[in-house]
Parts: structure tokens; C-alpha cells; sequence
């Protein structure tokens, strides 16, 4: 990092700040330029599983390709490394495993953008007071998750958030309270609340929460009994079947909250700009031009006048 680009600390620390939070998202990082490209070696930015994009890692051209990119990067939880050329052959030999794309706009410059996930740190919380809970607690911390015990009544104070995967054990001390408890701690629940008990007894509190208003929807995400089935097995060593099934399911993406869905990008359709062949969100932002009965789209100013010119020309690639 450059003191030319010091701001892209900032946009680390912001990366940092949403994982925390439980939101996922990917660092761009811009490791090579050739010039006259608008993004600088050591320029950063995130962009969210929304394809909200904060910092800067260059201009009209490369920020399309990078949005579509770093999401494909959330998803998978694979980094890459994102090679936007000029497609002339010029450029110095591709990395192997990059990812090529060709950036034919006004600059005729080069990037490579290394896109890694941040994906959040599973936040762990178990209720009860047994040596299992401990057992569990200790054994979640040394995978490297945010784990932490904490009793019933202390729950609301506790900063559950809608990441928090919580395992009520219990054990008939109050599993009621400590499930609807769990269940209304955020709105929509944490994304995961599972419950050390046996079938018969998850089904049994289950049904006294229903009959007491709980929301079934909320309900019906309560899984029971929580924990692989490894045999017979002591009270302490149930911490073991416990987190095996949660590293199952988070490897399986099943502790991930769900994308908020009110920002409009990922939404946007996508075009393909007839001159640069770069992907781009179809909307009015991105240089509409009519032609022929139908509607194209553009990187930038320069691919828009250069087909507007001359439709024929890029029309007969398409």
C-alpha cells in the first residue's frame, strides 16, 4: 500500500467492519497496472453479496467486471485473480488460473485485481450451564469462531444478531424460555437455533411454544435434535457430535443469512456492450442508445460514440 492510496486502509477496515457484522463481501485489490489505466497498484475496494461497490479500483471499464466478479467470488468463497487486458496480445504473460477479460475502452490501459471473500466469522452462542456447553464453547474457539456461553435470562443483553448461530442445551432447564427467547431475540430469528434434546422433547417444546403464540414460522427453523449421530457417547463428548453438525452445515452454506434483498443492483439486468464486449448493468446510467428496433448499453462514453458512429461495424461481432 502506497501513501498515494492510504485511503485503501480505510476500505479494508470498512471490509473488516461488515464481516463482523456478519455481512459477506470481497476485497478487490488492483496488484498490477499498466498505464494509462485509471486504477493505481495498492487501489482497493468491497462490494457486497448486493453488489454495492465502496472504494476504488478503476474506472467505468473495470467496475462492471469486478461487480460480477467478487459476487461470483462471495458465492463460491474462492478467490481470484481478475486480468482485464486490452486484448491486443501485448500484454505480458497471464498468470495461470486468471481469470482474462477484455478491456478495449478509451484508456487502453491493463489491471490485475485480486478478488478474495470476507466472509464472516461464525458467531457462536450457546445457552446453558453444563460442562458440555463448555466443552462446546472451548471447542468452537479453537477453529477460530466468535463462541460464547451465556444463561438464559442474559440472552436479549448478549448481541445476538441475525448471523448468530445459537445451540440451546439447556437440557429441561427451561429449553422453553430459552428457545423463544432465541427465536425473538432479532426479528427473523438468528439463522440458526438448534436444540440439544431428544425428539420427543424438542417436539414437546415446541408445541407448548405454539400454543403459547409463538410464530410458526419461526418454529419450523428450530432444528432438534441438534448433533451427528456418533453412537454412544458421554455428556461431554455430545459438544463433539454438536459442532461436527454445524461445521457440516456451514460448510454446506446453511449458516449464511440469506442476502438482504432491498438494494436494486442485483436486480439489474445485464448487458453486453456491443463494442468492448464488457458486461453491464442495463439501466439508464450506463448510456442507452436505440438502434435498429433494439437498445444497447455501454461501458462508457467512448464505446457509445464509437457505435453510434458506426453500428455495423460491432453489430456484425454480435
Amino acid at each position: 500500500m502506497t501513501a498515494y492510496d492510504a485511503e485503501g486502509w480505510a476500505v479494508w477496515d470498512r471490509a473488516r467492519e461488515l464481516a463482523e457484522a456478519g455481512e459477506a463481501v470481497a476485497l478487490a485489490t488492483v496488484v498490477w497496472r499498466e498505464g494509462p489505466s485509471s486504477g493505481h497498484q495498492g487501489s482497493r475496494a468491497i462490494v457486497t453479496a448486493e453488489g454495492r461497490l465502496e472504494g476504488w479500483i478503476g474506472g467505468a471499464c473495470a467496475e462492471p467486471v469486478v461487480l460480477r466478479e467478487a459476487r461470483a467470488v462471495i458465492e463460491s468463497g474462492e478467490p481470484r485473480l481478475l486480468y482485464l487486458g486490452t486484448g491486443t496480445g501485448e500484454e505480458p504473460a497471464i498468470p495461470e488460473g486468471a481469470t482474462y477479460v477484455t478491456m478495449s475502452c478509451q484508456s487502453e490501459g491493463a489491471l490485475q485485481i485480486f478478488i478474495e471473500p470476507m466472509l464472516p466469522v461464525t458467531d457462536l452462542v450457546v445457552v446453558g450451564r453444563t460442562p458440555m456447553v463448555v466443552t462446546l464453547v472451548t471447542l468452537a474457539s479453537a477453529i477460530g469462531w466468535r463462541a460464547r456461553a451465556v444463561d438464559t435470562p442474559d440472552m436479549p443483553s448478549r448481541g445476538l444478531r441475525r448471523h448468530s448461530v445459537v445451540v440451546v442445551a439447556t437440557q429441561g432447564h427451561g429449553d422453553e424460555d430459552a428457545v423463544r427467547g432465541a427465536l425473538e431475540s432479532v426479528p427473523g430469528g438468528p439463522v440458526f437455533v438448534g436444540l440439544v434434546a431428544s425428539r420427543k422433547r424438542g417436539e414437546a417444546v415446541l408445541g407448548y411454544l405454539a400454543d403459547r403464540g409463538v410464530d410458526p414460522s419461526l418454529l419450523a427453523a428450530v432444528h432438534y435434535p441438534v448433533g451427528l449421530d456418533l453412537g454412544h457417547t458421554t455428556h461431554t463428548e455430545i459438544a463433539v457430535s454438536v459442532l461436527a453438525d454445524l461445521v457440516r452445515r456451514r460448510a454446506a452454506g446453511e449458516l449464511r443469512p440469506a442476502a438482504r434483498t432491498e438494494l436494486p443492483l442485483m436486480r439489474t439486468p445485464e448487458a453486453v456492450d456491443p463494442v468492448c464486449r464488457m458486461t453491464v448493468p442495463a439501466d439508464e446510467s450506463h448510456w442507452p442508445l436505440s438502434h435498429a428496433g433494439s437498445t444497447y448499453f455501454f461501458c462508457c462514453l467512448g464505446c457509445h460514440d464509437r457505435f453510434e458512429a458506426d453500428p455495423a461495424a460491432y453489430l456484425q461481432e454480435v
